[in-house]
């Protein structure tokens, strides 16, 4: 039973992160703000203190956007509190030494192009700075169909809190 609801949990959180994926496949003229993402964007500048507080100021486009380091390996994301899982794409999966078989992409999501598999896995550690969660869902979408790794509530969830004021994203461990 517990095995079921969990993997019920995972489907629906993973089809929240369909709504994600699918806002950052639109061009930007039809994205909203918040979900507009580009591969040259620059992360938004990090500060921390000794607490376990990270502070992100957001770009141009009122992005927070940071460099991660995922089981060791840097990613680059950007903070999505609309999906409800992490979201990786292929190449960063492979950057954080995650490489699922073409079989575990059984996860439906749905996107602009249409509905796709995406493989649900457990991510060891995720750090930001002085933050880190360890065991984290998230998802692996396939190569070319997701622009931005996406930080999801997976990881915002487990935080003591986060809030958004200013232009300045505050999250605390």
């Amino acid at each position: 039973m517990i095995k079921i609801l969990a993997a019920a949990g995972l489907l629906v959180g993973a089809s929240y992160v369909a709504i994600s994926v699918a806002k950052s496949q639109l061009p930007p003229s039809q994205a909203r703000p918040a979900a507009e993402t580009t591969s040259n964007a620059l992360p938004a500048p990090v500060s921390a203190n000794a607490s376990g507080t990270v502070v992100l100021k957001a770009d141009a486009r009122g992005h927070f956007s940071a460099d991660l380091q995922i089981n060791g390996g840097r990613v680059p994301m950007m903070v999505d509190t609309g999906a409800s899982i992490i979201a990786l794409t292929h190449e960063d999966a492979q950057r954080a030494g995650v490489f699922p078989n073409p079989a575990d992409f059984r996860i439906p999501v749905s996107t602009a192009n249409g509905s796709i598999g995406a493989a649900p896995v457990k991510l060891r550690e995720v750090r930001l700075d002085r933050i880190v969660v360890r065991d984290v869902d998230a998802v692996v979408l396939p190569a070319g169909k997701l622009r931005t790794s996406l930080l999801g509530m997976s990881f915002l969830q487990r935080l003591s809190g986060f809030n958004v004021a200013s232009n300045t994203l505050v999250m605390r461990q």
